[in-house]
């Protein structure tokens, strides 16, 4: 088995493709029109598992609702310094700002991760992770 994707629903294409591309770095590898929606699917690279971005041509006028149920998208930098200065020069901030996590694994040891987060135009919370 293989994870292939996540699908979201999202309001205004064009801020979210900006979002997704722009801020985060994902490229479209694929992009389907149906009936009643358009599909645009965005990866890291070639095969790696993508976010498919759902753009329906009827969309309610206040968006969509998430879920109580869906939490937040992942994604790896390797230096928190260096997305938060490319965060504030495409015009996006912190939902909250970076801040240093101590975990404990099985084995009784720590790591300090550093993470933020964001939110993508409609609402989805992304999670900054400093490698």
């Amino acid at each position: 088995m293989k994870f292939l994707h996540t699908m979201i629903r999202v309001k205004n294409i064009e801020k979210s493709l900006d979002f997704y591309q722009n801020l985060l770095g994902l490229k479209i590898q694929d992009k389907k029109t149906l009936d009643d929606c358009e599909l645009y699917f965005l990866a890291e690279y070639d095969g790696a598992p993508e976010i498919e971005l759902t753009n329906n041509f009827e969309t309610p006028e206040g968006g969509y609702e998430n879920g109580s149920c869906f939490g937040h998208f992942a994604f790896a930098t390797d230096s928190m310094d260096e997305f938060s200065k490319h965060l504030k020069e495409t015009g996006y901030d912190f939902l909250y700002e970076p801040y240093e996590l101590t975990l404990k694994a099985a084995d009784g040891s720590e790591k300090i991760k550093k993470i933020a987060f964001v939110k993508d135009p409609d609402g989805n919370e992304i999670e900054i992770i400093q490698k």
